[in-house]
């Protein structure tokens, strides 16, 4: 048995949706833990692909049972055009199942994401528009709706009524936008509610049965730990923990019940919107980079920023999570370079940093010290063990392994399932042996180790 989280290493898209899936297989419950609808997951599988904004990337396996958190918030329309997608496509979603404490995306929080954006003009930051700063924020005001005030006519209707007043004045003297019909919204929702009532539960109480039962729990977030709103490079972050210590909030379940935390990471570094990017590449490189790895935002649609691999930030992860072990991702997109940057340090005003600075303005004056590593120039998509790897694409994982002081336990090769390599079951695998100090794992397998 194995509670076992899986977060990003990075700013997001790290590759997060096809790790998930892939490790599913191996677990009984995924658990969504934090974010909204301005997450995007996307799953190629069997010939088709999906993109999932708020159902846990596990609903591919009909036995997985999948909860949505607390920690996270829903949109109703949208959660239930991904349930419609998934029926279609006769893929069973009764093993769905929504915290009944987790908060609701109204349609004013998403008039109010996008007004306060637009407002910011040079100062933006760069948001989804999909409403879910504001509704982080009402959750802290504590004037938000929960999933069991939605199942609930009278309660939501009562609770609504109220908060659309209070919110109309808001639209109308501060961003100057018309009036919201509070009965219109009542309605809509209360028909949503209908939709969705049958896959309520007490989420905490489910998965603390699941623990005492002994099942595989597979925690997955959204983001990654650079857009934390603690922890990330602060203005430029999302609403919400994306760390390994959010999922025992966004979950509602104790420190002492997680295993295993895995990191995903990709061969290079990507980040959309506003904020500094050390690594960042400009002209034709960056652009073949996001044109090979397709960076385009799963949930926008808005083209990726492209860099080197950062090992600064990438240890600061190591550290913010106690990881340990990495999925590293898009390896191949890297295939036909000539050579490979990789940033071991940044240079502050002339002196040497090797560790991740909190100031965001401290952050925006970093320059990369890089180390060169040759380039393979060989096709990875079809390597499905170590040995398959060209010897200069197992050299570059060896360094990033050993910058990063973690083992890389997986190595993913493209978007479909069969394109990865599994060094060691990151569930299921010897915890020590992962940890071996010589590079050889007990069980005898070869180890991307430092």
């Amino acid at each position: 048995m194995a509670n076992v989280i899986v977060i990003g290493a990075q700013w997001g898209d790290e590759g997060k949706g096809k790790i998930t899936d892939l490790l599913s297989r191996s677990a009984d419950v995924v658990v969504r833990y934090q974010g909204g609808a301005n997450a995007g997951h996307t799953i190629v599988a069997q010939g088709q692909t999906l993109k999932l904004h708020l159902i846990p990337s596990g609903i591919l396996y009909p036995e997985t049972e999948c909860i949505i958190g607390s920690g996270t918030v829903i949109d109703p329309k949208i959660l239930i055009e991904e349930l419609d997608r998934l029926e279609a496509l006769e893929i069973p979603t009764d093993h769905l199942l929504i915290s009944e404490t987790a908060h609701i995306t109204m349609p004013y929080h998403r008039l109010i994401d996008r007004a306060s954006e637009e407002q910011r003009g040079t100062h933006r930051i760069g948001t989804t528009g999909r409403g879910i700063g504001p509704t982080y924020a009402d959750k802290s005001e504590r004037t938000g709706i929960r999933v069991v005030d939605l199942i609930d006519p009278v309660v939501l209707a009562k609770k609504l009524r109220w908060t659309i007043a209070y919110k109309n004045q808001i639209l109308e003297k501060l961003y100057n936008l018309p009036p919201l019909d509070a009965d219109a919204i009542v309605a809509e929702y209360q028909g949503y509610a209908d939709r969705l009532r049958p896959h309520v539960v007490d989420c905490s109480l489910r998965i603390y049965e699941a623990i005492q039962a002994r099942r595989n729990i597979l925690f997955e977030g959204a983001q990654g730990t650079l857009l934390d709103l603690d922890h990330g490079t602060y203005p430029y972050v999302t609403s919400s923990n994306p760390v390994a210590g959010g999922a025992c909030i966004g979950a509602g379940i104790g420190p002492t019940m997680i295993d295993r935390v895995i990191g995903v990471a990709k061969a290079y570094t990507t980040r959309v919107g506003e904020g500094p990017f050390p690594t960042e590449i400009d002209g034709d490189l960056g652009e073949h980079l996001c044109d090979r790895g397709a960076e385009f935002g799963t949930t926008t649609g808005r083209k990726r920023r492209c860099g080197w691999f950062d090992a600064v930030i990438g240890r600061y992860a190591v550290r913010i999570n106690g990881m340990d072990c990495l999925a590293i991702t898009k390896l191949d997109v890297l295939d036909d370079l000539d050579e490979i940057r990789v940033c071991v340090a940044y240079e502050i005003e002339g002196q040497r940093c090797h560790h991740f600075p909190s100031d965001a303005h401290r952050f925006a004056q970093c320059r990369p010290v890089y180390e060169t590593l040759p380039g393979w120039k060989q096709s990875t998509t079809g390597c499905r063990t170590l040995d398959d790897l060209p010897r200069k694409a197992l050299d570059y994982l060896k360094f990033l392994a050993e910058l990063m002081e973690v083992p890389i336990a997986i190595v993913s090769l493209g978007a479909s399932r069969d394109q990865t390599i599994i060094v060691e079951d990151p569930i299921h695998g010897p915890k020590r042996a992962l940890l071996s100090s010589n590079g050889v794992e007990e069980s005898g397998m070869s180890s991307l180790t430092r």
